[in-house]
């Protein structure tokens, strides 16, 4: 039985899954990687504009960002919001293009950015647990409203509880992999 809520269901925990790989790609771990900026927005002549969509992003060296705006007035804007955006990174500016020199990362700063991984990690479960009981309430409704037997019902429920488990598990793998990837000097 392949229920469209079970279509749905895995659906929406799959983009959980991709919500916290995004997140975790803005997490820096001591290499150079212009997704690091990818949350930050610059207030461009009154709408927050995201950086990306402002400059050139590249990074030349493995311990080096280079911002070059496509629009030279913005690039105190950009220096502003790079500074206000909470990545630890000082920028520099010559007055065409913003150099930012990635610092390697202390002991105290990767266990401060694991546990920050492990804190996304965990709402990412959260987000795939209120997916299940979504599904659940549906498959109640499909049986109370008796578009399902009670069996079907019980067999529905348990695949959408072996979807929970199986992203679960998706979701401790990437984090595992990000902690690795913080953790390593």
């Amino acid at each position: 039985m392949n229920l469209q809520l079970h279509k749905d269901a895995e659906e929406n925990m799959k983009k959980s899954v991709e919500s916290l790989k995004d997140e975790l790609q803005s997490i820096r771990a001591g290499r150079a990687n212009p997704s690091l900026l990818n949350r930050v927005t610059v207030d461009y002549y009154g709408a927050m504009t995201p950086l990306n969509q402002l400059a050139n992003i590249s990074a030349p060296e493995p311990r080096l960002l280079v911002v070059q705006p496509y629009d030279a007035g913005a690039l105190a804007e950009i220096e502003k919001a790079i500074n206000a955006s909470e990545l630890g990174i000082n920028p520099s500016n010559d007055g065409k293009i913003i150099r930012l020199n990635i610092p390697k990362l202390t002991e105290e700063r990767r266990i401060e950015l694991t546990k920050l991984v492990k804190k996304y990690g965990e709402n990412a479960k959260i987000s795939i647990r209120n997916h299940r009981r979504d599904g659940n309430d549906e498959v109640k409704k499909l049986v109370k409203d008796k578009e399902l037997t009670e069996d079907e019902g019980k067999t529905a429920e348990e695949k959408v509880q072996k979807l929970t488990d199986e992203y679960i598990n998706i979701i401790d793998e990437v984090i595992e992999e990000k902690e690795k990837e913080l953790l390593e000097v």
